[in-house]
């Protein structure tokens, strides 16, 4: 004989006749880890195999999720022709900063977890047979904040490519200036539009690329003043978040404020791309911008 299954008391019917069974098993089941993850997107749990295998895009919504530095390199630039430069650049804790970790021990966390020194990789490579000079940020260190290092990469990226008549691409994602370097930090973003300013001067072309997220110091100095500037969807674009802008202004915040759709409306951002069309529209605009790079 099959026991029958517990069922829950229903008040308004005391007699339990049309009451829905409960089926419990007694057990929590949970997914491994590392196997699946939750679109944020569309909130689909999807195998991280598929994310990978589809650019680390959705396949439901198309939600674009973040991309090592390395991995955008790979998408975007010709195969076996990109040269890292400057990659020995190490930060140093020259303020000594302390907290509940040290600077030294969050820069070691964060080097060990992504097998890079600091949160950007530059070099020279191709797009389409055309040489440019590139920087790509990483958000998985230390949320790609701009230190020093950072600061000085990207100017030497841009040098570089202003010595050699290259056009130059940055790829954005950061949470800002790198508090743990206090002012050193801050200097970045005056020397980075300093080089690029020289850039200009020089008539070369600068394409700034925006990914999810990019804001602050980092928005404030070489994201924003790309000749053309690109978006992937949905990105959030923006200086301070969106509840200290609420507090400071006590103002609602208009409906997808800070996204780049938003962007592209009221003129800060030139073009929307999706990641798997960035390569072919940089190799297109790099056609028109720069004719004779090669």
């Amino acid at each position: 004989m099959i026991p029958l299954p517990m069922q829950e008391p229903d008040p308004s019917n005391p007699m339990g006749i049309f009451s829905k069974p409960v089926f419990t098993s007694g057990k929590k089941r949970e997914l491994p880890a590392g196997l699946w993850t939750k679109c944020p997107g569309c909130a689909e749990i999807i195998h991280n195999l598929e994310i990978e295998r589809n650019d680390r895009i959705c396949p439901k919504c198309e939600h674009h999720f973040a991309l090592t530095a390395r991995d955008r390199i790979e998408l975007l630039v010709d195969e076996g022709s990109f040269t890292e430069h400057d990659a020995k650049l190490v930060s140093v804790d020259t303020l000594k900063f302390t907290g509940q970790a040290s600077y030294t021990d969050r820069l070691k966390k964060y080097q060990k977890a992504t097998g890079q020194l600091d949160a950007v990789i530059t070099g020279i490579g191709g797009i389409a047979g055309k040489r440019v000079s590139i920087a790509v940020m990483d958000f998985g260190f230390l949320a790609a904040t701009m230190g020093s290092v950072v600061g000085e990469k990207i100017t030497r990226a841009i040098e570089r490519a202003t010595a050699q008549r290259l056009p130059v691409i940055i790829v954005s994602a950061s949470g800002g200036a790198r508090m743990y370097e206090g002012m050193l930090s801050l200097m970045q973003m005056a020397k980075t539009c300093g080089a690029l300013a020289r850039h200009s001067d020089a008539r070369l072309p600068y394409i700034s690329v925006l990914t999810d997220p990019t804001t602050a110091g980092v928005m404030a100095s070489y994201a924003s003043v790309g000749d053309v500037i690109i978006a992937e969807p949905k990105c959030m674009i923006g200086f301070a978040g969106p509840r200290v802008i609420r507090e400071t202004t006590h103002q609602e915040l208009p409906p997808g404020f800070q996204t780049a759709e938003f962007c592209v409306e009221h003129g800060l951002v030139d073009m929307i791309v999706h990641r798997k069309k960035m390569k072919e529209t940089l190799a297109g605009l790099l056609t028109y911008l720069a004719p004779a790079a090669a």
